[in-house]
């Protein structure tokens, strides 16, 4: 199991400064309603230009986009398992995933570092973009919403899980999967808005006998 954070108790209540500079440490925080607006802006122009300056049906336009969702929880479950979760093995890598995500594993219920820093997610927004336009052509127009929809949909369903009580029905089963990632066993369940790619390619925690 690699070691992932710094502190003997995970669950950690507190908050940790990252940097001495005052408006460094401020870009380090954001509320989450920010990225998710962002995204749905994002999204919903993209979409407006795909519909309008097409030529494709949208009923394909429809099928591409749903493509985008499924399209990021395949982004997500690969950037949690091998860039968050890199081994540390060089002090440039220590530093880097400990900025990135291992200080989220010190303390989990920072509600304003459950996202990365706006200007960061424009950064994302920007790269997606050309991305998927360079790969898809006009394509990328419908792609890019649906990406959106699922970074919007990984973004809510994280500050969910960490900020409020399991539900008392199927959802609940997000909430276990992400305890176990933190609480107990790092190197599984990196899916955090589904489940799909743990069963994929096997890291989905294992049933504790009875």
């Amino acid at each position: 199991m690699k070691k992932i954070g710094r502190l003997d108790r995970p669950d950690n209540n507190g908050s940790a400064q990252m940097f001495q500079n005052p408006i460094l440490e401020r870009l380090t925080r954001t509320h989450i309603s920010i990225p998710i607006s962002l995204w749905f802006v994002i999204g919903t122009v993209s979409f407006y230009f795909a519909v309008t300056n097409t030529d494709i049906p949208l009923g394909i336009g429809l099928g591409v986009l749903l493509l985008g969702i499924l399209g990021f929880t395949l982004v997500e479950y690969l950037m949690h398992r091998y860039f968050y979760h890199m081994e540390p093995d060089s002090p440039i890598k220590d530093k880097v995933q400990y900025n990135v995500h291992g200080v989220h594993h010190d303390y989990p219920k920072d509600k304003d570092r459950l996202t990365m820093p706006p200007f960061i997610s424009i950064a994302y927004a920007i790269i997606f973009y050309y991305a998927f336009t360079f790969l898809m052509g006009d394509y990328g127009l419908f792609f890019l919403p649906g990406f959106m929809i699922g970074y919007s949909a990984y973004l809510a369903v994280h500050y969910i899980v960490h900020a409020y009580q399991p539900p008392k029905n199927f959802f609940k089963y997000l909430w276990v999967n992400h305890a176990i990632h933190h609480y107990k066993d790092p190197d599984v369940a990196y899916g955090v808005s589904s489940p799909l790619w743990d069963f994929v390619f096997g890291t989905m925690p294992k049933k504790e006998k009875q």
